[in-house]
């Protein structure tokens, strides 16, 4: 219960010159007096009620007709005329500043918080390019990410978090003070020798680990390349369908997106040059293709490489998920093929480890460490030591490929409860098929059916379902949906499909009767490859 207010509530007081505008203090607020008196005296001034040149009444009687300490009014006039809304000394007479511009704009001031709120007009706002485009790109990363079916999250309920401690406290142990020390701008150097020798032996990537970069995550291994390689207009091939947030970053940084579609065979090369030639860079997820998953063929790979070896042009190779492939051995990266120092190999650990662990590699050709050491020295100096530091513990003693047998069997487990799951009880209603690697799959909803009206109406009964469509730049041929399986619990999945059975009746229900078009490459629900 709020207790009484005190003070004067236009009294009209003509002590000291003039009468004080009404406001009152309140005993319950958590502002303590003087601030409650700065902050309506401020407020008075910003708003016109008390005029340059006014006289205010003195500390003493203002003191008494609030009825607290003198030393009260006196903080909060200091602090006014230190900020510069009032001039005079204690003694002498105190008025309001009498260079105030008269066309001050209107503000009123947050009684709690002090914040000053503009009133009336306000300027016009101009984003840069940059700004602009990252409001118009996607934001919805994993405002859920304990809910099904989230994609591209790892299994936290198996993570050996005992494992990670342990090194945690061995790291901070051994060398404090290395860790409070400016790093490398390139990363922790026992890390890029342990990434080194991993591609080597997991990718057939042969490099050395001065080519090795450590970012924050493979978004901002995409962000250096683009920065350091691309000018406003140049263009830029990216997949249709492909990484939203990949196009975002690119049209921020002003480069013209040529959208080149994908079949089973990986990005359309040959679709590519027709489309632009002298594209400036590429964007390729070759070893499982993000969203619809499969494998770029070797023909593809092989004229990918020719023709950025003809034209100068740059491959970003994101090698998202190929730890993660059940039918077969992990496949070959395309920079093992690279004899012509083209690609830009990226990798991450955010999803081969844990979402909120930062941290991915870059494999850059010789000809391009220094300026992308440089570009990432100047955006955030250096990454975090501790987390490369146990990351490079946890590689080096064997933790790093034991984790990645038992989550590469976990996930195909789970993966395949999904399916039989879907079989069971979504049958008609979303065609889910089995992938061969990844850690999502898609399924795919009857023709007339919207993905985006879906997925909306999933997220408000707390399950996450992406959108295929919204990966595409052209209208999708089909809508679907994208489930993630990783990070999901048997008892979160058998919740999670009941959820979105519910939901995918309705809409099936109240979707207009619509006929299959005769063009539908990916109709039958297989990945591609």
């Amino acid at each position: 219960m709020r207790r009484a207010r005190r003070g004067l509530s236009g009294r009209g007081k003509k002590s000291a010159g003039g009468s004080l505008m009404s406001f009152a203090l309140d005993e319950s607020a958590a502002a303590p007096f003087f601030r409650q008196i700065y902050l309506q005296l401020r407020e008075a001034i910003l708003l016109g009620r008390l005029t340059p040149g006014k006289r205010l009444p003195s500390t003493r009687t203002l003191a008494r007709e609030l009825g607290v300490a003198r030393n009260t009014v006196i903080n909060a006039f200091d602090q006014l005329r230190a900020e510069g809304y009032l001039e005079g000394h204690i003694g002498s007479g105190t008025i309001v500043a009498r260079d105030l511009p008269d066309d001050r704009p209107c503000i009123r001031v947050d009684a709690e918080t002090g914040l000053a709120i503009a009133a009336g007009r306000r300027p016009r706002i101009v984003f840069s390019r940059f700004g602009q485009a990252a409001l118009d790109g996607p934001r919805d990363l994993n405002p859920h990410p304990a809910a099904p079916f989230e994609v591209d999250l790892p299994a936290t309920d198996v993570f050996p978090f005992e494992t990670w401690r342990r090194l945690i406290a061995q790291r901070l142990r051994a060398g404090m003070r290395d860790m409070l020390a400016i790093a490398d701008p390139a990363g922790h150097p026992p890390l890029r020798k342990t990434i080194a020798d991993y591609v080597s032996a997991a990718r057939g990537v042969s490099c050395s680990p001065d080519q090795v970069i450590i970012t924050a995550g493979s978004q901002h291994a995409v962000d250096l390349a683009v920065r350091a390689l691309l000018g406003p207009g140049d263009p830029a091939w990216v997949e249709d369908p492909g990484e939203r947030g990949v196009r975002a970053n690119l049209a921020a940084c002003g480069a013209r997106l040529v959208a080149v579609p994908v079949d089973r065979e990986g990005v359309d090369v040959a679709a590519g040059i027709r489309l632009c030639r002298n594209a400036r860079l590429v964007y390729v997820t070759p070893s499982n293709q993000y969203p619809l998953g499969g494998t770029m063929s070797m023909s593809r790979r092989l004229a990918l490489l020719d023709w950025a070896r003809e034209t100068g042009a740059w491959i970003l190779e994101d090698d998202c998920d190929s730890e993660f492939r059940y039918a077969s051995r992990p496949l070959a990266a395309l920079k093992g093929l690279d004899g012509n120092g083209n690609v830009i190999y990226i990798g991450t650990f955010s999803r081969s480890l844990l979402r909120p662990l930062r941290l991915g590699y870059i494999i850059a050709p010789p000809s391009l460490t220094e300026v992308l050491i440089a570009t990432r020295g100047i955006i955030d100096r250096h990454p975090p030591p501790l987390e490369q530091a146990v990351v490079a513990e946890f590689m080096l003693r064997g933790h790093f490929a034991t984790h990645i047998r038992r989550m590469r069997k976990l996930y195909a487990d789970r993966q395949r409860m999904l399916v039989a799951a879907a079989d069971a009880q979504l049958a008609g209603l979303l065609d889910v098929r089995a992938h061969g690697a990844g850690m999502h799959v898609i399924g795919w909803l009857p023709a007339g059916v919207d993905d985006v009206a879906v997925s909306r109406a999933a997220a408000k009964r707390g399950v996450i379902v992406r959108p295929l469509s919204a990966h595409y730049v052209a209208a999708a041929k089909r809508s679907g949906l994208l489930l993630g399986y990783t990070s999901v619990t048997p008892g979160q999945m058998r919740d999670g499909v009941r959820v979105l059975a519910s939901v995918l009746r309705e809409a099936v229900g109240a979707a207009p009767r619509a006929s299959q078009p005769a063009d539908d490459r990916f109709a039958e629900g297989a990945p591609l490859g």
